[in-house]
């Protein structure tokens, strides 16, 4: 088999051609792509070449771990029916390409393990399911506690706030200097920080990404208080000891959703409990992918941009 998909075969250089496919096996499921969705972290340290080293990483690559569409083969083992609806988290079926992540693609093969149920009435927005899996790990399980204060207003900090009413807890606020990203919020405030004098927030979500504020957000937290870091950060990270000494701080690593945080944000979102909308702000289709992968990571005022497949052939 071959398939249409977006290739980065060096910093800055992507578009999209063809690629042969691995056979698939009788666990496996062969799925044909809707939408994918473009991640503005992980991604774009990929696309910039800022991207430490990391397992599988490598040019030529399939980027892509957020996609929906459908099942058009599934093999014997896997419990899957042909027309099923699927969120697809990546692949690595792909000759002559790194598949470390893999979803954007027409085309994919994939062990049915790794793929969800989705509701086809979700469309699109069933590409968003890992971020907001994503922001369900970093909050959900043993010894966590919700954010009172999330820095950025992009989509993973939005998901964090919406997670945080849809859980019952005091509406959190949220702190963005980008004009563009103020809007959106319902049922929660957000705000400049230079507007916001509190210095007494218990749990503190960074979404930006941002290695430099860590002693701003030390001096907001109060004594006991956890920081926790969300976002993907490349620069090593480092803050002045006396002052988180005397806060008495905890810092905290939030990683990557796991199978758990799939299915529980799928019931959350399939419920109602979870709004999707107003997230996707851009779209285009899969032929113009070298110019929405720019935009998407240069154009402050995308959110998320999506991909369109359904007119590739």
């Amino acid at each position: 088999m071959e398939t249409k998909a977006v290739i980065l075969t060096a910093p800055g250089i992507l578009g999209l051609d063809t690629l042969g496919i691995k056979p698939p096996e009788a666990d496996d499921l062969v799925v044909e792509i809707r939408y994918s969705g473009i991640s503005t972290g992980t991604e774009k340290l990929f696309w910039s070449g800022q991207m430490p080293p990391f397992p599988g990483m490598g040019y030529p690559l399939v980027p892509g771990y957020e996609a929906a569409g459908e099942v058009v083969d599934a093999g014997s083992d896997t419990g899957y029916r042909v027309g099923e609806h699927v969120f697809v988290p990546g692949a690595n079926c792909y000759e002559g390409a790194h598949g470390l992540f893999g979803g954007s693609a027409r085309r994919l093969v994939t062990k049915a393990s790794r793929v969800t149920r989705i509701d086809r009435g979700l469309q699109a927005e069933g590409a968003l399911l890992a971020l907001a899996a994503t922001a369900r790990h970093a909050m959900a399980g043993p010894g966590k506690t919700v954010p009172d204060l999330i820095i950025g207003h992009g989509v993973l900090g939005r998901l964090l706030a919406r997670l945080t009413i849809a859980a019952g807890a005091p509406a959190p606020t949220v702190w963005e200097i980008n004009p563009d990203r103020q809007a959106g919020a319902v049922g929660y405030e957000v705000v400049h920080p230079d507007a916001d004098p509190r210095r007494t927030y218990t749990s503190i979500y960074d979404a930006s990404g941002r290695a430099d504020l860590l002693n701003d957000l030390v001096g907001r937290i109060a004594k006991g208080g956890e920081i926790v870091l969300a976002g993907f950060y490349t620069q090593p990270l480092s803050f002045a000891f006396p002052p988180a000494f005397m806060k008495e701080a905890r810092f905290r690593i939030a990683a990557e959703w796991v199978a758990d945080d799939m299915v529980a944000t799928r019931r959350l979102v399939e419920g109602g409990g979870l709004s999707l909308s107003g997230l996707i702000t851009h779209r285009s289709t899969a032929q113009d992918a070298s110019e929405a992968y720019a935009t998407a990571f240069t154009d402050p005022a995308c959110l998320k941009m999506i991909l369109d497949w359904k007119a590739v052939a």
